[in-house]
């Protein structure tokens, strides 16, 4: 899936996270086992610090949950407005 620069420039401006370590992050999850709850667990803390909110352990076990029954949204452009 390709995204578009005003993609990237919307969700710098929620997160305060520019494109550079979005497509970094973006890399490093496409070589990691998404199966893998502790990989998971991983990368939520990482994106939670990077973009300065916390999660609770409630909302950690439904992106895990999310993310392994694969029902994560193709179009996430739409959640950015």
């Amino acid at each position: 899936m390709a995204f578009s620069d005003n993609f990237f420039k919307k969700v710098e401006k929620k997160t305060n996270v520019d494109k550079k370590t979005i497509l970094h992050l973006a890399e490093r999850i496409q070589k990691s086992n998404m199966e893998d709850e502790t990989v998971l667990k991983d990368v939520i803390h990482d994106i939670a610090k990077m973009t300065g909110r916390e999660v609770s352990k409630e909302q950690e076990e439904k992106i895990i949950s999310t993310v392994k029954s694969g029902k994560v949204p193709e179009n996430l452009d739409k959640y950015l407005q």
